[in-house]
């Protein structure tokens, strides 16, 4: 084709977005909402144009340390044209704060056609990573682009997309291990927004029935952990983890308790009574417990990272009622899509063995034995040596130090992200009705 038939085309096309369909002001339950709509001129799109709604609430500003509550509304028709500011977290220093408690809120992106506006589309949810502790749900800006803008997948998939926001480090995971501080903020707070989605996202041409949340790393743990949480029950049609699941070693908080006094401690809380601490740590100022706790990246003892990552869910017997292991029943009726990457566990070694990254730095057997033996405390001695010999038996034809430092990141990823995963699928098949119906 020549360049003036492609130009002519994409004329036509230019054109014909002149007056392609568009939603204007969408009425929800909390009131009317305005967004943009946005003209695309791109061969291979779902939709001539998209509608964006940036900014809004799906629940109320929020109380420190409390569950989220529903959004009294608003008077008026909201201009839902701009990001807000990310829930209260930690700078990538760790030295000062940014965001702010007042952060619930939504986006959502809905691919237009040419002549009638979008009925009946299927419903993308997604829940960003970042350990619980950092990222927003329309992710970093690079330039004038955000890591996360839904255009792409909505307009591509012809999908409406949804993005938004949830607390994070100790605003939305610090807890007492008892009903003072239960805990499980964050989760609630992806909660409300995936209920809200159910409630309102017909009046933007989606399909409540057809909704399916996909995320990573500790957004796939979300993932996983919403479909096993009973609250969740007929919410969700479909979920996708990518590299995370609610049985990784890094998804439940076990012994929050004694996170929650070394946070008190900083902030002078007590510590011998969690009544006490609990009603001291909820009116500390925010963005001093917010800097209370810091991701110990540097300056650890010897031990795997894992066990310095304090601020994750827990079980509190509400919302994750029981060990993660004993509840794929509630997810019964979800289709589930879970994976990895090979290079998974990179970020987890990179931290325990810097040398891993460093040419000049050397991995040897008793620095690999000695990880191996930080992972498998449980099993003692004879499960560190079991492991340690299964995952060196390969160094016998190559132990160059490319082939060591692979051995660690393997050894990681299949610890933190891939046997967890195998076991999630395993259990959910084990679970789905379709399954049981079959074996019957």
């Amino acid at each position: 084709m020549g360049r003036l038939e492609l130009a002519v085309l994409g004329l036509a096309c230019c054109l014909a977005v002149v007056s392609a369909a568009k939603l204007g002001v969408v009425h929800t339950e909390g009131g009317f909402v305005e967004g943009v709509n946005k003209k695309l001129c791109l061969f291979g799109m779902g939709g001539l144009s998209v509608d964006i709604f940036k900014g809004i609430p799906f629940a109320a500003p929020t109380t420190a340390l409390e569950n989220p509550q529903p959004h009294p509304g608003w008077q008026g028709t909201l201009k839902a044209k701009d990001f807000k500011q990310p829930c209260l977290q930690v700078t990538l220093t760790q030295l000062n704060t940014r965001g702010s408690e007042d952060c619930l809120y939504l986006n959502i992106w809905v691919p237009q056609g040419q002549k009638e506006v979008s009925q009946n589309l299927p419903v993308m949810i997604w829940i960003f990573g970042g350990a619980f502790f950092f990222g927003t749900g329309q992710g970093f800006k690079f330039f004038s682009d955000y890591q996360f803008d839904g255009e792409e997948i909505a307009t591509r998939g012809n999908v409406i997309l949804v993005t938004f926001n949830y607390r994070l480090g100790p605003l939305g995971f610090l807890s007492t291990g008892d009903a003072n501080l239960p805990g499980n903020y964050g989760l609630w707070d992806q909660h409300m927004a995936i209920a809200w989605v159910k409630r309102n996202i017909a009046a933007f041409g989606g399909d409540p029935d057809n909704i399916t949340i996909f995320g990573q790393s500790s957004g796939s743990v979300s993932v996983s952990l919403q479909i096993l949480s009973p609250y969740n029950k007929g919410l969700i049609r479909r979920a996708i983890s990518q590299s995370g699941v609610a049985l990784t070693p890094w998804a439940i908080q076990k012994n929050p308790l004694s996170w929650a006094k070394q946070i008190a401690k900083k902030v002078g809380c007590p510590l011998n009574d969690t009544a006490r601490m609990a009603k001291c740590l909820k009116v500390t100022d925010p963005w001093a417990l917010t800097l209370a706790y810091k991701m110990p990246l540097l300056g650890r003892k010897s031990d795997p990272l894992l066990y310095y990552l304090g601020l994750m869910p827990v079980v509190d017997g509400d919302f994750i009622p029981d060990d993660p292991i004993n509840l794929f029943a509630n997810a019964a009726d979800i289709d589930y899509i879970a994976g990895t990457n090979d290079m998974d566990g990179h970020i987890f070694a990179s931290v325990d063995l810097p040398a891993i990254n460093v040419a000049l730095l050397t991995v040897t057997g008793e620095d690999f034995f000695k990880l191996v033996s930080g992972f498998t405390i449980a099993k003692g001695p004879r499960g560190a040596n079991a492991t340690f010999d299964f995952y060196t038996a390969p160094w016998a034809q190559d132990s160059s130090q490319e082939a060591k430092k692979k051995t660690v990141v393997e050894f990681e990823t299949d610890v933190l992200f891939l046997m967890p995963t195998k076991m999630a699928v395993a259990q959910h098949r084990a679970n789905a009705k379709q399954h049981r119906a079959n074996a019957k």
